[in-house]
């Protein structure tokens, strides 16, 4: 996907009624295993960061045998001071969902009905992970910075 400050930037969501079954199995076949876990775990941690538009954040996430690698970055507004850290996790990537209907499908905002819940929770768990990592680097401090300069403007 390569480095982006949008998180999920290239990828295409259709947007469908929760409880609409009909139609969620008509455009759960278009997912993409691959980018949807992606996605989900670039979103799970620009939430965790509470990011939005206005923080200098970026993400990268590639899947490779299996494992999802992220990549997470976040900047002063001036590029003076910054920190990165790539977590990874083992993430199975089937062709079909194999454990039936889930209850609440929904993470982050995505419904996948047809990808393993587990793979889903798996992605989110990596992106709250690296997010807790930098925090705990220091990434707080970084962006209540960023956070306070783009509210004075």
């Amino acid at each position: 996907m390569g480095w982006q400050n949008r998180v999920g930037q290239g990828a295409l969501g259709v947007e469908v009624r929760a409880k609409d079954q009909d139609i969620l199995d008509l455009v759960g076949i278009l997912h993409d295993p691959e980018t949807l876990l992606c996605c989900i775990a670039e979103r799970a941690f620009l939430r965790h960061l509470e990011g939005g538009c206005s923080v200098p954040v970026a993400v990268h996430t590639a899947m490779k045998d299996g494992q999802l690698y992220l990549t997470g970055g976040v900047w002063s507004l001036d590029g003076s001071d910054s920190m990165q850290e790539t977590m990874q996790a083992s993430i199975g990537v089937p062709a079909q969902h194999e454990d039936g209907p889930e209850d609440d499908p929904q993470l982050v905002g995505i419904t996948a009905q047809n990808i393993p819940r587990v793979a889903q929770l798996a992605a989110e768990n990596l992106g709250i992970s690296l997010a807790n990592l930098l925090l705990n680097k220091g990434a707080k401090n970084i962006l209540d910075v960023a956070r306070q300069l783009n509210d004075a403007h």
